[in-house]
C-alpha cells in the first residue's frame, strides 16, 4: 500500500512539473521516493542497530567506552563501503572516514559527535539511560505514562510520533545513525552520492572539543572540503526540515560579592553587617532592564548587522511563540515585542545559578558571607570572548566595586567597602557563514527540492557550537544540518527522539549527499 501511494504522489508530481526546467528537481524527489520507501521497509533493522549504538555508554570523561562507542561507529562506516579509521587526538578519538565518488567535483563533509553528558539514572522515568526503550508517545510532564515498549514488542509501521528514550538519542548520535541508513538507502536503489564524502566523528563536544582545535590544524589537508555541515542541534519547532548558518559562540563567569568573613547570626547583626546576597541582587539588577535587554555599557557594539539575505530569511520563519510559550507555561516573554527567532540575533546575559547560605530545610538564619552567581554570555558574529567579559567587569567597577580574580585578603577586605570576585570560565567566538555564497544556495536548492515540507532557514542557531575552529583554521564554509525534535531533553533525564524526525533526518541527509 505504502508503495502504490509513493508511485502515484510521485507520479502526479512529474505530470504536473514544468519540463526541462524541473529535471533537476524531479530527479530529487524520485531519489527521496526511493530512500522513504527504503526506510519504510526497514524500520526495526535500523531502530536494532540504532539502539546497539545507544546501549553503548558515552559520558565523555569514560575513556572506554568512549573507545567502544568509536570502534563501533568505525564499524558502522565499514559496513556502508566507507573507508574508516580513528585517529588519536590525546584524548577521545575521532571516527575518520571517506567515500570517493569517480568524476566528483565537490567534496562535503559532514560532523557529529558521539559523546553525551553523564546520566543519573535514578532521574530516569522507567528506563535506563543506556537501556533504550521506545515509548507510543512523548512523556507526559511528571508521569510515568505512557509506558515504555521494548523494541522486540513493536511491529511496523511504527509511528512517527513514537519516542525513542536513551541518552544521546538526539544529542548527538542520531544523525550518525541517519547518515548510515542514507548510505544504504542510496545503495538499496542504486543511487551514487554527487560529491566525495568526508566524515568526522567527534567524541569530547560535552567536555568542550579540547583536542578538536589541534586535531583540525594537525590535519588540514586531510580535512579539506568545500562545505562542512554540522550535524547538531534540534531542527526548527514547527518541525520543518532547517538549515542554520552560524551559531552563537559562548563565555562563562562567576561573580562572587562578599560581606563579612564569616556567617552571622541575623538576629545578633541584622540591620548591622553587610548581607551580599542582597548586594549581588542589587549588582545584578544594574545589568539588564525588565524587557531583557543587557544595560552594561557597549554590550552591543560589536554585533555584526544580519544581510539583506539573512534578514529576508529570518523574516520567512514561522513565529512559533505563542505555541512555545504554551509548552513552557509562562505568560509573557522578555524582548519587547520582538520574536525568539529575532533575539537570538543579539548577545545575551544569563544568570545560569545563584547561590548564597542554604534554602529549604537547611534554611538557617544567617547573614551569610558570601553571594554567587554564575553566569553565561552567548555572544554572536564579532564578539570577543574576553572583550565581552571585560564589558561586565568594567560595569561592576562603575557600581563602586574593587574586583578581583581571586580570594580577597583581610586586608582588602577591610579596605574596599565593596568586593567582588570575578572567575573567567571556558569561551570560544560565535560563526556565521554567509548565506548567498553558491554553496549555501546549492544546499538551500537541494533540501528545497524535498517538496513535501517548507524548509526553515535560520542565520544563526540558539546554541552554542564551535564552528570557529573550522573556520578560523579550514576556513571552510560550515552550515548546520539538525534533525533531531526541539523537545527532545537534552542534557537532561529521559532524552528522547521523535522517530519521526529519524525517517525525515535520512531523507534530509541522503538529499544533500545526491545534490548537484
Amino acid at each position: 500500500m505504502r508503495r502504490m501511494i509513493l508511485l502515484g504522489v510521485l507520479g502526479a508530481f512529474l505530470a504536473t512539473a514544468p519540463v526541462g526546467s524541473n529535471h533537476a528537481r524531479a530527479q530529487s524527489a524520485t531519489g527521496t521516493a526511493a530512500v522513504r520507501q527504503y526506510w519504510q521497509n526497514h524500520e526495526l533493522e535500523i531502530l536494532r542497530e540504532y539502539f546497539a549504538l545507544l546501549s553503548i555508554p558515552n559520558s565523555a570523561r569514560d575513556q572506554v567506552n568512549i573507545r567502544k562507542n568509536a570502534q563501533f561507529i568505525r564499524d558502522m562506516l565499514e559496513k556502508r563501503g566507507v573507508s574508516a579509521r580513528l585517529l588519536e587526538t590525546g584524548g577521545s578519538p575521532v571516527v575518520y572516514g571517506e567515500l570517493q565518488v569517480p568524476g566528483a567535483t565537490q567534496t562535503l563533509m559532514f560532523y557529529a559527535h558521539y559523546d553525551g553528558q553523564p546520566a543519573d539514572p535514578s532521574k530516569w522515568v522507567d528506563s535506563k539511560p543506556f537501556e533504550p526503550v521506545l515509548r507510543p508517545r512523548k512523556l507526559l510532564p511528571g508521569s510515568d505514562q505512557p509506558k515504555p515498549v521494548p523494541l522486540s514488542a513493536v511491529r511496523p509501521p511504527i509511528g512517527e510520533d513514537w519516542r525513542i528514550y536513551a541518552r544521546s538519542a538526539s544529542d548527538d548520535k542520531a544523525p550518525i545513525m541517519a547518515i548510515c541508513a542514507a548510505l544504504d538507502a542510496m545503495r538499496a536503489a542504486n543511487l551514487k552520492p554527487s560529491s566525495n564524502l568526508k566524515f568526522i566523528f567527534e567524541g569530547e563536544e560535552e567536555a568542550g572539543s579540547t583536542h578538536l582545535k589541534p586535531f583540525c590544524e594537525q590535519n588540514k589537508d586531510l580535512l579539506q572540503a568545500d562545505v562542512l555541515f554540522i550535524c547538531d542541534g534540534p531542527v526548527y519547532y514547527s518541525g520543518d526540515p532547517t538549515l542554520y548558518f552560524g551559531v552563537r559562540g559562548i563565555v562563562t563567569m562567576e561573580l562572587t560579592v562578599y560581606g563579612p568573613n564569616t556567617n552571622l547570626h541575623s538576629g545578633h547583626f541584622g540591620n548591622w553587617a553587610p548581607n551580599p546576597a542582597w548586594r549581588l541582587a542589587r549588582l545584578l539588577s544594574t545589568m539588564r532592564d525588565d524587557q531583557g535587554r543587557v544595560l552594561i555599557e557597549h554590550f552591543y557594539d560589536t554585533v555584526v548587522p544580519l544581510s539583506p539575505a539573512e534578514q529576508e530569511a529570518l523574516q520567512a520563519i514561522p513565529r512559533y511563540d505563542e505555541k512555545l510559550m504554551r509548552e513552557f507555561g509562562f505568560a509573557r516573554p522578555e524582548g519587547g515585542g520582538k520574536s525568539l527567532m529575532e533575539l537570538i540575533q543579539l548577545p545575551s546575559l544569563n544568570i545560569r545559578g545563584l547561590s548564597s547560605g542554604w534554602t529549604g530545610k537547611q534554611a538557617r538564619t544567617i547573614i551569610p558571607a558570601s553571594a554567587t552567581a554564575a553566569i553565561d554570555i552567548r555572544l554572536v558574529k564579532a564578539n570577543d570572548p574576553d572583550a565581552m567579559v571585560q564589558t561586565v567587569i568594567r560595569h561592576i567597577e562603575a557600581q563602586g566595586y574593587h574586583v578581583l580574580n581571586r580570594e580577597p585578603t583581610q586586608e582588602e577586605r577591610l579596605r574596599y567597602p565593596l568586593l567582588a570576585k570575578v572567575i573567567k570560565g571556558h569561551g570560544y567566538p560565535a560563526a556565521r557563514t554567509p548565506m548567498d555564497l553558491p554553496i549555501s544556495q546549492k544546499v538551500i536548492r537541494a533540501l528545497k527540492s524535498l517538496r513535501d515540507r517548507n524548509v526553515v532557514l535560520m542565520p544563526t542557531l540558539g546554541g552554542s557550537v564551535p564552528l570557529y575552529i573550522f573556520v578560523d583554521i579550514l576556513h571552510t564554509p560550515t552550515i548546520g544540518v539538525p534533525i533531531v525534535n526541539h523537545d527532545n531533553n537534552q542534557h537532561q533525564p529521559n532524552e528522547n527522539l521523535r522517530v519521526g524526525h529519524l525517517w525525515q533526518g535520512i531523507e534530509t541527509l541522503a538529499a544533500l549527499m545526491m545534490m548537484r
